[in-house]
């Protein structure tokens, strides 16, 4: 039986984000599968010594990652690895997407603006090393002051600190690293799926936990496939609809 690794007291890291990584660590080196049972609030509590407050944010932010699902009166599991559909369109800020078309005034307030040790998932996806400083956005946005979406946002350093210091209120986050600092997006990747609120979630979003969203993902990158920006959009189901222009392929003779 392999010693339980512990949490590092002595550390500047957050312990909430120490423990994020010792689970991922543990689905890892236990080959667990989606649908396998994780411990529980409790479980966790005991066996690495830290508060509820703690493993609450820990499962919450990995929750929002798509690394684990909890249900409510069930537990908590390896989250499912989604088939992906192609959902297309030209690269340009999610902001100007999200808001296209829509009627209503909109506006967008800044909850967090920091920088962060990067997760396992977030590190694998931005190429750079767990541990390693992003910087991670957290925005919601409203419609006619109704909250609509709750948005995170981590960019790799080298990125991130371009906008440190910058007003991020109702503004695009492409247009403004296009514009002011040179950033070139060229292409992405994209997914959508539909998700339940988690309490935290709820609370931002004025619904009730476990009211339907829709999860906007992205993955972001330069002309030479390195990447720029990883994004989840949260959108309240009972106020969001994504439409999707198609068009179909001419046959060849």
């Amino acid at each position: 039986m392999h010693p339980v690794p512990a949490i590092d007291r002595g550390s500047a890291l957050p312990f909430y984000h120490q423990l994020k990584l010792l689970i991922v660590q543990d689905i890892s080196a236990r080959g667990l599968e989606p649908g396998d049972r994780l411990p529980g609030d409790f479980e966790l509590c005991e066996r690495y010594r830290v508060s509820r407050t703690v493993v609450r944010q820990a499962l919450q932010e990995l929750e929002l990652e798509g690394v684990i699902s909890r249900v409510k009166g069930r537990g908590t599991f390896v989250a499912d690895r989604k088939t992906s559909e192609g959902f297309g369109h030209a690269m340009i800020g999610l902001f100007e997407e999200d808001v296209r078309g829509r009627s209503g005034e909109q506006s967008i307030a800044v909850r967090r603006l920091e920088t962060v040790p990067a997760s396992a998932a977030v590190a694998a996806e931005l190429g750079v090393a767990p541990g390693s400083t992003v910087v991670e956005i957290e925005r919601l946005r409203m419609v006619n002051e109704e909250p609509w979406a709750l948005t995170i946002t981590q960019l790799p350093l080298s990125i991130g600190r371009f906008v440190l210091d910058e007003d991020l209120s109702n503004v695009s986050l492409y247009g403004l690293l296009e514009r002011k600092y040179g950033v070139q997006f060229a292409t992405g990747r994209r997914s959508i799926e539909a998700g339940l609120a988690s309490e935290s979630m709820a609370e931002a979003l004025q619904v009730l936990p476990g009211a339907p969203l829709l999860i906007l993902r992205s993955l972001a990158f330069d002309d030479s496939g390195m990447p720029l920006e990883r994004f989840a959009g949260f959108h309240r189901g009972d106020l969001s609809r994504f439409l999707v222009d198609v068009h179909r392929k001419q046959p060849t003779e």
